[in-house]
């Protein structure tokens, strides 16, 4: 059997529709139990979603007629509705549900090589949407109420999908398919960044403004809010014209890596590296500049710098994309986390709300020196985090026969944090923290290792870079 619950809800059986006769709430009642299909729904929730929370003395009795039903229009061809305590269970039994092939498709587009055939997934797993969730036997209080993490997820996916076709040049294809559903979602200013970005691409700045217009005022009707610091920039950004936006190529001193830009290595050690995600931490923010731009990079990040294996990354990749509100905001805890441990080391806490970072002749400093109330204050916030990561950890032998600390897979999707904040931790432990230098270049302030005490500049100066500014990935 074939359920489809992406738009009209349908049940079909080797292609033949098989719920003629049934009434729109029995439909209704079996379309939520295939979404919930092998868990069992109580009777009481069965009630409470049909009737909107307004039930009728005799729903229960009613709830009971309509499984009858169900079970004489569907038993036949194989579809098993069965009694579970105080409720139903419908036994997916090899059946096809297209909620949970658009899921599946989803994942395995996350985890998938190469952006071509990323947005080869993507474009099979949208396919399945034919409207919205089960649009003619739910309203949308019940579409609402049961839809909800779907939704999320298929937004989601379309953000990522158009991210990659950005990065394929393929901007006029984004601007035609995108608008109109940054319109509808004004709350998802990564999807209203985005379509902003193609159309100012494809030639079409005024469609660019007027978009983050109108996004504008329904953000203050609807929501009382005003628009992010982020999508106000590429407004100003389109307004004059920055040439750095028409430039979709490669960012500088940059590695692709499971279709993300991550910046070359210079720090010497992990935690040095984290920090060092943010190119440019001194000054003004060049464009383009935030390397973790979204939790797929933080994660991809953490599998290149060896501190999570690659079948961890695929996985926590997979739990993202069905947990979008909550990777999201575990990127702004790695985030605080990233600024915290910089203030630490330098001595500026400030610098993650853009203070100079670069000051002073590649100055050293450690958590351990004078600094002030800030420096304590930043190393406070790194302890929380690490003490947090500590309280998950494992004790694991490694390839190479020596124990480490590790941490724990239960910490899902904080994962890559609680690695990072393990690497912090033995960095400030160690002697080696006394030799943190700042980059002293303008605009730069990256960190790094000068054991030797000769060394004054990071790395080929790669957060320097201001002519024409950072390509806007």
């Amino acid at each position: 059997m074939e359920f489809q619950l992406l738009g009209p809800f349908a049940a079909l059986h080797r292609g033949r529709p098989v719920l003629t006769g049934l009434r729109r709430q029995e439909r209704c009642l079996l379309a939520v139990l295939a979404l919930e299909a092998g868990r069992a729904v109580p009777t009481g929730r069965l009630i409470d979603l049909l009737w909107n929370g307004e039930a009728p003395p005799g729903a229960r009795s009613a709830v009971h007629t309509y499984i009858g039903r169900l079970r004489a229009a569907l038993g036949p061809d194989g579809v098993h509705v069965e009694t579970r305590s105080d409720g139903y269970l419908l036994r997916p039994d090899g059946h096809v549900i297209d909620t949970r092939a658009f899921e599946d498709g989803v994942r395995e587009a996350a985890a998938a090589v190469g952006d071509e055939e990323r947005v080869l997934r993507y474009d099979r797993a949208l396919a399945l949407w034919r409207g919205e969730l089960l649009a003619d036997v739910a309203d949308p209080a019940l579409r609402d109420r049961i839809g909800q993490r779907l939704a999320a997820l298929r937004l989601s996916a379309v953000e990522e999908r158009a991210r990659l076709l950005l990065t394929l040049g393929r901007h006029e294809q984004v601007a035609v398919e995108l608008p109109a559903l940054a319109e509808e979602h004004p709350e998802r200013e990564r999807l209203v960044a985005d379509s902003m970005l193609a159309l100012h691409r494809s030639g079409r700045s005024a469609d660019a403004l007027r978009l983050y217009r109108s996004v504008s005022g329904t953000l203050r009707s609807a929501f009382d809010a005003e628009p992010g610091r982020d999508l106000r920039t590429l407004y100003d950004r389109v307004r004059r014209d920055d040439p750095a936006l028409r430039r979709p190529e490669a960012p500088t001193y940059a590695v692709r890596v499971r279709g993300e830009w991550l910046p070359w290595n210079t720090g010497g050690d992990p935690a040095l590296e984290f920090c060092n995600t943010y190119a440019g931490w001194g000054g003004e923010r060049l464009p383009g500049s935030e390397w973790l731009r979204g939790y797929r990079t933080l994660a991809v990040w953490a599998g290149h710098l060896d501190l999570l294996d690659d079948r961890t990354v695929t996985r926590l990749l997979r739990r993202a994309q069905e947990r979008p509100e909550e990777a999201s905001a575990v990127l702004a805890g790695a985030r605080e986390f990233r600024a915290a441990l910089y203030g630490c080391l330098v001595g500026d806490p400030g610098v993650g709300e853009g203070g100079d970072a670069g000051g002073g002749e590649g100055r050293a400093s450690g958590c351990g020196g004078s600094g002030g109330r800030g420096r304590d204050a930043a190393f406070a916030r790194v302890a929380e985090v690490v003490q947090e990561a500590m309280r998950h950890a494992v004790f694991v032998r490694g390839d190479d026969g020596l124990g480490r600390w590790s941490p724990h897979p239960d910490s899902g999707l904080r994962l890559p944090l609680h690695a990072v904040a393990q690497r912090a931790a033995d960095l400030l432990a160690a002697p080696r923290r006394l030799t943190v230098r700042a980059c002293p270049g303008k605009g730069c302030g990256w960190l790094f290792l000068d054991t030797a005490g000769r060394r004054r500049w990071c790395s080929l100066g790669v957060c320097g870079q201001r002519e024409g500014g950072w390509p806007s990935r």
